[in-house]
């Protein structure tokens, strides 16, 4: 039988590794049976956290082990301070012994989970109990060692993310992370110029990071409101991104990640009247001046890419709306020939979409007749 044109062979397992499967299964069921007879017996001991640590290396998806885990570590592990809260608000060391031994284990549990993620980097459980460690540092030790350890973190998924850029759960993570980091907790200061700083480089590695793209275009408007921008500033801002985006595009124009970008910032030139942009300020002149540049831009990338569906969905969606900038219909033959043509040629290249293309038509049927 084939797959995907190649054959499929039958591997035989030898009677050797027939035995060492039964025997890891063996073990494997000794240690799940262990722990749920010290459980139900209200035992979370240290001989119970050590048989989790066996299970979890062989099953890191088992997630009713890491909540045994972490009810063992509060019972017998971790001390038992009444408000550690309070006491780090105030940075009281009074008990050091207790924090030392507090900040030895919440280590030592970040580092029992490090391979684990290194070797299983979508696994829920384990990034949900690395969080949980973490959210004990702030809640066991002084905030500045706290603030470290977090710290630590952020470069942590930055290593992460340079393994496996669309490891979705590596991106929500940091950007929880950042999150916290901010916070009046850990006496956090905006991370926006450093967060926008990262994604500079991540794109930089590589164009089609598209998580870096949809970070960076979510990071934009807070950015703008700390640097204190002006009308100016906010439109050298805008004319800034465009260029690097425009320089993307004519890299690679067949990358989605890059159009998705590309949409984002023509969405700031169209809406017109609308001050929850980059550039509130810009006049409709300056707007439907900046619309028809970059559709030249983007017509000049058809003398070399003339295969690719993205270019003449971005001709077709900005040139209409230019027409509803300018508030004008499409009158001239020629233009109206060449948006055709476009759509024709689109259509081609996905006819799986034929369906939308055909509200292009009635679009443009509309504006025709407008």
């Amino acid at each position: 039988m084939a797959s995907h044109g190649i054959a499929r062979t039958s591997r035989g397992r030898t009677v050797e590794q027939r035995l060492q499967n039964l025997k890891k299964i063996e073990i494997y069921r000794d240690l799940e049976n262990q722990i749920r007879t010290q459980v139900e017996s209200g035992t979370y001991n240290l001989v119970v956290f050590q048989l989790t640590t066996q299970l979890l290396c062989i099953n890191p998806e088992y997630y009713t082990i890491w909540n045994i885990r972490r009810q063992c570590l509060v019972s017998n592990v971790l001390s038992r301070s009444e408000d550690q809260s309070a006491s780090n608000a105030q940075d009281d060391r009074s008990d050091g012994t207790k924090q030392d031994s507090d900040e030895s284990f919440l280590h030592s549990e970040l580092d029992f989970t490090m391979p684990l993620l290194v070797k299983f980097p979508k696994c829920y459980w384990i990034w949900n109990f690395r969080w949980w460690i973490l959210s004990e540092t702030i809640r066991r030790l002084p905030v500045p060692v706290a603030c470290t350890i977090w710290e630590t973190e952020l470069g942590l998924t930055s290593k992460m993310l340079n393994r496996d850029q669309r490891n979705f759960h590596a991106w929500g993570y940091r950007r929880s992370v950042v999150s916290m980091l901010e916070s009046p907790e850990l006496r956090g200061k905006s991370l926006a110029e450093e967060e926008f700083a990262s994604t500079t480089t991540m794109i930089g590695r590589n164009l089609s990071n598209f998580s870096a793209w949809h970070h960076r275009s979510q990071l934009v408007f807070k950015l703008l409101a700390e640097r204190g921008c002006n009308d100016a500033a906010r439109a050298a801002f805008l004319e800034k991104e465009f260029d690097m985006g425009r320089e993307g595009l004519n890299v690679g124009p067949e990358d989605q990640s890059l159009w998705y970008y590309h949409q984002f910032l023509m969405s700031q030139i169209v809406d017109d009247g609308n001050p929850h942009t980059i550039a509130p300020a810009l006049t409709i002149a300056e707007r439907v001046a900046c619309l028809k540049h970059e559709i030249e831009e983007i017509k000049d990338l058809l003398e070399d890419y003339i295969d690719v569906k993205w270019i003449y969905q971005a001709l077709l969606e900005y040139t209409l709306a230019l027409r509803r900038l300018e508030q004008r219909s499409i009158r001239d033959n020629d233009e109206a020939s060449t948006l055709t043509a476009w759509l024709e040629k689109l259509v081609a290249l996905d006819p799986m979409r034929r369906g939308r293309w055909n509200d292009f038509a009635g679009r443009l049927e509309t504006w025709n007749s407008g």
